[in-house]
């Protein structure tokens, strides 16, 4: 049975990255742990290691008590699926204030991402009694020649055929686009216009629409939102065109279809014609039809960017549109569902399938595998970078890298080799100056 997930996907990063950023930090009680522990990758800042080199890291025990204390120092490795592979035991006598560094290295063969679990049992000791026993724990994430992740295609025979018929149904759909002047959120440099339009199924969808206050043509770019997310304009570009598009359910894009729960990831999926994302898919790319209807923009320079699902979406829409001519998902959801299952732990998809008898979870996986975007993956011939958080509990790296290494362009990525689910403002920065490296600005 392959772990689940929760469709709270979103509204409950915070509270559980809080907790588990797969931790960096020792946990803390009334008092704090006599032995503080840090694990740090030696030689890689980013966490990850190149082929036939060894998992290399620094343990780092500090004596944060009053007294001597007698230590048995535990590391393991495991594979991000936790299936054990490497265990060893060292014991170190810590004096007042002492600290230790231990190196400790892993020969792995296997592309992919590992584990390595650090516990240390600990003794205070005074005059040869022990007054106080107890355990510190840490846990980090390394990677291990993640280019050559490239698992196989899950793909149904007739997965290409029901994009092409869902992409031509979308075409008969009159997009009805509407553009509202919004002086109260222009700038100086940036005219907003509140866009309108319809999309797979008569679906009403809006998003943002900023525009440079200078003479075009203008590249493009899409920006599209994580998991729940409400995009509003983002004030981010000068000399780029930008449409902060709301798929159905998302924003200001509820009319027809509501937030409700949110629980997006299990809508209609008893049947992929009646599936949340076949809908969020095509609103994507009616979001790329509404930027080439516009006489300002340069039709051969857009990208489509964001984060989590935003991520999923950037990579579904450079597959589905060759229009797309560059793409910049980071922490990408929706992608290696049997993977993805295996490697997170949220309850809400199992008890979605066990709440009808017809379900279970060959079916299930047959119908998420044709929004899977590794399998989409395979489609895409434009440049991708993609940011990936080493530690990110929500979307794993494995699951990153699978999508990226299907593709059939240039790719790029950056690792983060202490972040969850968040990148934080300076990968975006990075995101808008590869943009604009890219269109030539």
């Amino acid at each position: 049975m392959p772990k689940t997930s929760d469709t709270r996907l979103m509204s409950l990063i915070t509270c559980i990255l809080s907790v588990l950023i797969i931790t960096q930090f020792p946990s803390h009680g009334e008092d704090p742990e006599p032995v503080s522990i840090r694990i740090e990758p030696t030689g890689h800042t980013d966490g990850i290691f190149k082929v036939n080199e060894p998992l290399s890291i620094n343990v780092h025990l500090e004596n944060k008590a009053k007294r001597k204390i007698k230590t048995v120092l535990t590391c393991s490795l495991t594979t991000d699926e936790d299936d054990p592979i490497y265990s060893m035991n060292q014991k170190h006598d810590l004096q007042l204030s002492d600290e230790v560094t231990q190196m400790i290295q892993f020969n792995v063969k296997d592309p992919g991402f590992y584990k390595v679990i650090v516990k240390c049992a600990w003794e205070e000791i005074i005059s040869d009694k022990i007054m106080k026993e107890g355990t510190s724990n840490q846990i980090i994430q390394i990677g291990y020649d993640p280019e050559k992740i490239r698992p196989r295609l899950t793909k149904e025979p007739d997965f290409d055929r029901f994009w092409e018929e869902t992409t031509a149904s979308l075409k008969e759909i009159d997009p009805q686009f509407e553009l509202i002047d919004c002086p109260e959120k222009s700038t100086p440099s940036l005219r907003v216009y509140e866009v309108k339009m319809r999309s797979l199924g008569g679906v009403r969808i809006r998003g943002w629409y900023e525009v440079p206050k200078k003479e075009g043509p203008f590249p493009a770019a899409l920006r599209v939102p994580g998991y729940g997310q409400n995009m509003k304009p983002a004030g981010t570009f000068e000399d780029i065109a930008l449409l902060s598009l709301n798929p159905r359910g998302h924003g200001n894009s509820q009319e027809d279809i509501k937030a409700g729960t949110k629980n997006y990831w299990i809508r209609g999926l008893d049947d992929k014609d009646l599936y949340y994302y076949r809908g969020a898919y095509m609103d994507c790319i009616r979001g790329i039809d509404f930027l080439c209807s516009r006489e300002e923009i340069d039709k051969e320079k857009i990208a489509v960017f964001g984060a989590s699902q935003g991520g999923g979406l950037s990579l579904a829409s450079a597959s589905l549109d060759q229009r797309v001519s560059l793409c910049a998902p980071w922490v990408p959801f929706l992608a290696h569902w049997k993977k993805y299952f295996r490697t997170t732990d949220w309850p809400e998809m199992n008890e979605w399938v066990k709440s009808k008898e017809e379900r279970t979870w060959e079916r299930t996986l047959k119908t998420l595998s044709y929004f899977d975007s590794m399998n989409l993956a395979t489609r895409i011939k434009c440049p991708v970078f993609m940011g990936v958080g080493l530690q990110d509990p929500v979307c794993p790296p494995s699951t990153n890298f699978a999508a990226l290494n299907h593709t059939k362009g240039n790719k790029k990525y950056q690792v983060y080799a202490r972040a969850g689910h968040s990148l934080g403002p300076s990968h975006q920065k990075r995101v808008r100056d590869w943009i604009r490296e890219n269109f030539n600005l």
